[in-house]
């Protein structure tokens, strides 16, 4: 016997793009922009600090975080947002995608107001969104970000009796796959609604600190402006974007005091704490800005490539941040197949992103590309893929 709550999940959007590609030889050399794995360099220092703590490997590591790398991101959130946030408000992840899954568990109840609970989805979105709020038996409702409004889900624009079920709304900052970024308005709006609604809201921010020109503003420092309860905002972070490092799985969650006690008590249970030695890496990685306006740096070279080769292709919006490109096409699908198939070139179709609603499927007529590789490497992609598909 197995559980019904899974048996409806397509697959997976990387063995569905294996799947389409994979039957066909490459048309040329292989390029891959499909997935966002960082290639630009870690920090140099990486191997010198795992080396010197490398006997950590020899105790249990601490579940919620080293007291060292707890202090690290705490004085690291105030250096971004401007927000307080003390060490006990704070726990490490193995990776973000971690926190976003085990917050459902840990945090959402199993009925709202007597019925089914709810919660809300950017579509496209990023995948574990959605089976975190099936592995707690609510109901995903997924809201179309679309062109039409910004690439950012308008949730206020749900009917009301769906809004009373909701128990958490996931939010991705800087947009994933889009590259929009929220900006203070969008997250006023959408704190005055899980106030009037009494919902949590599940804040994706790890793609944060890649940018063109201004840092993203945070929900954290909107949130303390309004006087939120802080138990309702949940923010999760990882080092995988920030500092290239996204093997080492290390991220973190910051919320109020009630929810992250909740959280930790889950993950005493469940969770599986990041080895001591990668925590002493993480909390260097924390305390260095250098790294990261380097790794920006390069990122903000491919926004200005990026848009000098694709600026003449009808519906192209350079993402705000973030490094995918969300192309416009007539079909994902077809177009993934065809760059494949004439030129080697591996892009997501952004339907595997997404789910059909009302007989829409918002990712359809899009692909998203990650602008991870060398930067020669990605303009002459880049060019082949415009010459390809747009002439």
């Amino acid at each position: 016997m197995f559980p019904e709550r899974f048996s409806n999940l397509p697959a997976y959007a990387f063995p569905r793009l294996r799947a389409l590609l994979d039957p066909y030889a490459p048309g040329g050399d292989v390029v891959n922009m499909t997935i966002g794995e960082p290639k630009h360099p870690f920090p140099a220092w990486v191997p010198e600090v795992l080396a010197a703590n490398v006997d950590g490997f020899a105790s249990y590591p601490p579940n919620d975080g080293s007291p060292e790398l707890l202090q690290a991101i705490s004085d690291w959130i105030p250096r971004r947002y401007d927000v307080s946030m003390p060490p006990d408000q704070i726990m490490t992840l193995n990776g973000s995608r971690e926190g976003l899954y085990n917050a459902a568990m840990a945090l959402l109840p199993e009925t709202k107001n007597g019925k089914t609970p709810v919660v809300l989805i950017p579509n496209p979105f990023y995948q574990v969104y959605m089976i975190g709020a099936l592995s707690v038996a609510a109901e995903p409702v997924f809201v179309a970000a679309t062109r039409q409004n910004g690439f950012l889900p308008d949730y206020g624009s749900l009917p009301a009796d769906v809004l009373d079920r909701t128990t958490a709304a996931y939010i991705c900052s800087p947009a994933n796959p889009q590259g929009a970024v929220a900006d203070r308005g969008y997250w006023r709006d959408l704190i005055a609604l899980a106030e009037k609604h009494d919902f949590r809201i599940f804040s994706d921010e790890c793609y944060s600190e890649i940018y063109r020109d201004t840092p993203p503003p945070g929900i954290l420092e909107v949130a303390q402006e309004m006087g939120a309860d802080p138990d309702r905002i949940v923010i999760f972070q990882s080092l995988s974007k920030r500092s290239n490092l996204p093997g080492m799985r290390s991220g973190f969650v910051a919320t109020g005091p009630e929810a992250i006690k909740r959280m930790r008590q889950h993950r005493a249970y469940s969770g599986a704490p990041l080895p001591l030695p990668l925590q002493r890496v993480a909390e260097r990685a924390w305390a260095d800005e250098e790294h990261v306006i380097e790794n920006r740096a390069l990122y903000q070279e491919k926004f200005r490539i990026a848009d000098d080769i694709l600026n003449g292709v009808p519906g192209y919006q350079g993402p705000e941040g973030g490094f995918f490109l969300w192309l416009p096409v007539e079909d994902g699908e077809d177009a993934a197949l065809s760059l494949w198939k004439h030129a080697g070139i591996r892009v997501l179709p952004g339907a595997y992103l997404s789910r059909k609603v009302d007989g829409d499927i918002p990712g359809k007529p899009y692909i998203r590309v990650a602008m991870v590789a060398p930067k020669e490497e990605m303009a002459q992609a880049l060019i082949t893929l415009r010459n390809h598909l747009y002439q």
